[in-house]
């Protein structure tokens, strides 16, 4: 089993809901526990060597460590909130495709858009790269963008939010 195969398990069984879910094959275990409420998931991978062929070990990956209570206070929400309802006002932008966001056409070209800058309805935002294909995402909306929400070249699933635009 490749490990973009196990990534793409990991993430369907966390949309899905299931709190816990074990593969078994010849080769490989996996046994992916979501905690409830928090959407935070930890994911146990073990490397079973098939008879004959070479060992292999699998890197053991925990995707995120579930919260203690004395990490979660109520501070931190209530700023969320207010982020929040300041955002409200804005046109979240997501992204229609996993694959890697890059906010410019090539590494020596000047990003599409930056904050500050107005956009119109089809004006190319940034560039989505799946499967070796390079997709331009249009803007559906008018507005200026307030913020980018996305590292450059990093990865982004789908429905994330990338950018927050300013309607008016």
């Amino acid at each position: 089993m490749e490990l973009k195969e196990i990534q793409n398990l990991i993430k369907f069984v966390a949309k899905s809901g299931a709190s816990e879910v074990k593969l078994e094959t010849d080769d490989v275990k996996i046994t992916i526990k979501t905690s409830s409420g928090d959407d935070k998931e930890t994911t146990i991978v073990q490397q079973v060597p098939m008879q004959g062929m070479p060992q292999m070990q699998m890197p053991q990956m925990h995707a995120q460590a579930p919260a203690t209570p004395a990490e979660t206070t109520a501070t931190p929400a209530k700023q969320e909130t207010a982020s929040n309802e300041d955002d409200s006002k804005y046109i979240t932008v997501k992204s229609p495709i996993i694959g890697t966001f890059y906010r410019k056409p090539s590494p020596d070209k000047p990003t599409f858009v930056e904050v500050g800058d107005s956009i119109k309805e089809g004006d190319v935002l940034c560039i989505i790269e799946a499967m070796k294909l390079f997709n331009e995402i249009e803007s559906e909306v008018s507005g200026k963008i307030v913020k980018v929400l996305v590292d450059d070249s990093s990865p982004v699933e789908f429905d994330q939010p990338l950018f927050l635009v300013d309607p008016s």
